[in-house]
């Protein structure tokens, strides 16, 4: 893991994280680890989300998409979404 990593989320994604169970928050955490030690293991979007990355994980035996911003100058990760595959990027895309 990078020393000079931050590591930050959104309330939206913490609210997400509180409901999750306690083997999901395992699983969770496994792939946080994973993208603090290499934050560019997510693909990068491309549109609306070309900001965004997306790490495909496993949680409790189902595919779960794990969004976040990797800021490279700055040394940060932000988590900003978790779940899914369904209606997942429509709640990331920015509204107007």
């Amino acid at each position: 893991m990078d020393k000079d990593l931050q590591l930050h989320s959104t309330p939206g994604f913490d609210r997400t994280v509180k409901k999750l169970q306690k083997n999901e928050k395992l699983d969770l955490d496994r792939a946080v680890k994973e993208l603090a030690a290499n934050p560019l293991l997510g693909e990068l979007k491309k549109g609306d989300l070309s900001s965004v990355r997306v790490y495909k994980f496993s949680m409790v035996h189902q595919q779960a998409l794990l969004a976040y911003l990797y800021d490279e100058i700055g040394g940060s990760l932000t988590f900003i979404g978790i779940g899914s595959h369904e209606n997942f990027y429509r709640g990331l895309k920015p509204r107007n």
